[in-house]
């Protein structure tokens, strides 16, 4: 019965890849909120490439939770305790920045509409840090004792490969973010998208090529050499297409590098889900921390059908809205009074 476990833990390293490519450029749209547009409409603009899509992006996220407790409840309960202030903190960052998008709207004057811009901006931010670290520290280990508890303080947890897993998410969704940007929208703000994303491209996906390295030596992995070298080349498909600004092949690279760079991070990683920096013999495996034959089962027949449905229906979103959008399309702010 090895065979569920094993398939369950390259459906949750789908999930977090998927939620990586996707929810990477809204994250960084919203960071760009306050660095990269320069009046209230591009910021609208900016908002609106995302609008139609970002709640639905965070649904990855939610599921990949939701199939490590159910799939490896150990993992589960092993990770979210040793890290339980760094993720409340990243709960926090999405709620305010999922608030900021709702209200921003509404606000009437310039001073709550930019404490809006801040919170979806520096709320972007610190999810992909904390997301990026979390998953970092997955794939390179925690101080775990044999019971599956984390040995320290509360902050036993930071060290380099946080700040590298942090660093590499930000830095991705960023460029990510631009790429994106230039798919999407026309004018100023397409122009400058192209030119920062072709100056910017590989140093901003370095630290992420970095983690990936460092899980594949850390695991001495040789069937991960495969997807770490696809990566590569797709990260210098990406710098040639974008010095050429060939926005869609930019976008496809940066696509397949993320994808190739998560293969090698997880195919590296495996059997371990929840590696012990204490003593490799504390380590959670696929075998030792997964649930009952029966629950992968039935959340395998469940998946199978499941699975399909969004992915058919979150890619008939993306069609429904891929037309570009320029300032052109954003009409004048209009300040509605009420009268007494």
């Amino acid at each position: 019965m090895d065979f569920l476990p094993t398939l369950w833990f390259i459906l949750i390293a789908v999930l977090w890849g998927g939620y990586l490519f996707l929810e990477g450029f809204d994250l960084g749209v919203g960071m760009l909120m306050k660095t990269f547009a320069k009046n209230e409409k591009q910021r609208r603009v900016l908002l609106n490439t995302i609008g139609p899509v970002w709640d639905g992006n965070e649904v990855w996220l939610i599921t990949a939770g939701a199939a490590t407790f159910a799939a490896f409840p150990d993992w589960y309960a092993s990770l979210f305790s040793a890290l339980y202030i760094p993720l409340t903190l990243v709960l926090v960052a999405l709620i305010f920045r999922a608030v900021a998008f709702e209200y921003r709207g509404k606000a009437h004057t310039d001073a709550v509409r930019n404490a809006w811009d801040w919170a979806i901006s520096l709320g972007s931010f610190f999810a992909a840090f904390g997301v990026g670290a979390m998953l970092a520290l997955s794939t390179t280990g925690l101080p775990l004792d044999a019971n599956g508890d984390r040995v320290g303080g509360p902050f036993a947890w930071f060290n380099m490969y946080a700040v590298l897993g942090g660093i590499g998410v930000v830095a991705f969704c960023l460029v990510h973010a631009l790429a994106f940007l230039g798919l999407k929208t026309d004018g100023d703000i397409r122009r400058r998208a192209a030119k920062l994303v072709a100056r910017w491209l590989p140093v901003a996906l370095l630290p992420l090529a970095a983690w990936a390295v460092a899980v594949v030596l850390l695991n001495l992995s040789v069937a991960a050499l495969a997807p770490l070298a696809l990566a590569v080349v797709a990260l210098v498909f990406a710098f040639i297409q974008a010095r050429k600004y060939n926005e869609g092949l930019v976008f496809l690279g940066m696509a397949v590098f993320l994808l190739a760079g998560v293969a090698a991070i997880f195919v590296a990683a495996f059997p371990n889900v929840l590696p012990s920096s204490i003593d490799a013999a504390y380590n959670l495996t696929v075998y030792n921390a997964s649930s009952t034959p029966y629950t992968l089962k039935l959340m395998s027949i469940v998946a199978a059908f499941g699975l399909p449905l969004v992915l058919v229906y979150q890619g008939w979103t993306y069609w429904v809205f891929r037309k570009r959008i320029s300032e052109s399309h954003i009409p004048d702010a209009r300040v509605v009074t009420s009268i007494v």
